[in-house]
């Protein structure tokens, strides 16, 4: 486990918040990183390893005619991915990792071409986070560090939205629950 799973394990336990995940070219890595934390079971409701594009359709309701025309290596299919199975799970947040991770280009998309999603609520504050975020990858590397990184990115994300949710007094209050960590 990752110092990012777990203190993603540990805004979200803070917040009273849960997470789900969908997960593509990193076949089930994302969902392991989090469980793999203590306490994990308070917060992560499950994931889907949606593979097979018609998956991503089925099970998550990504649009049939946006995985046609433009494949399943999209951003717009990574945040349809993630709002998904945020919907599907009954989560406050969902991630979504989909690309290429070699060896063969996919879809016309090089090697290394990776979008990860975020979708959660969305909140009243101007230029806070929630509702979706995705963000586009151009990794090296063969097929292991591709789908690892693509893990590492996909937390991070979720990691910058929910810190850019929290207020200085919410940070103040959090700090001194957890003991000044």
């Amino acid at each position: 486990m990752s110092s990012q799973a777990t203190e993603l394990v540990r805004l979200l336990t803070v917040r009273g918040e849960t997470l789900a995940v969908a997960e593509s070219l990193t076949g089930g890595l994302v969902a392991a990183e989090i469980t793999g934390v203590p306490g994990a079971s308070r917060v992560f409701r499950g994931s889907v390893t949606a593979y097979a594009t018609e998956l991503k359709h089925g099970l998550l309701g990504v649009d049939g005619s946006l995985l046609a025309q433009r494949g399943a290596v999209d951003p717009q299919v990574a945040g349809q991915m993630a709002a998904g199975v945020r919907t599907l799970l009954g989560a406050d947040w969902g991630i979504a990792t989909t690309g290429v991770a070699g060896p063969d280009p996919q879809d016309g998309k090089p090697v290394g071409t990776v979008f990860v999603a975020v979708d959660g609520p969305l909140t009243g504050r101007s230029g806070s986070a929630g509702g979706g975020k995705v963000r586009a990858l151009r990794l090296n590397g063969g097929r292991a560090e591709i789908r690892m990184e693509s893990v590492r990115s996909v937390l991070a994300v979720l990691l910058e939205q929910l810190a850019g949710e929290q207020t200085g007094n919410e940070r103040a209050q959090d700090t001194e629950r957890n003991g000044g960590f």
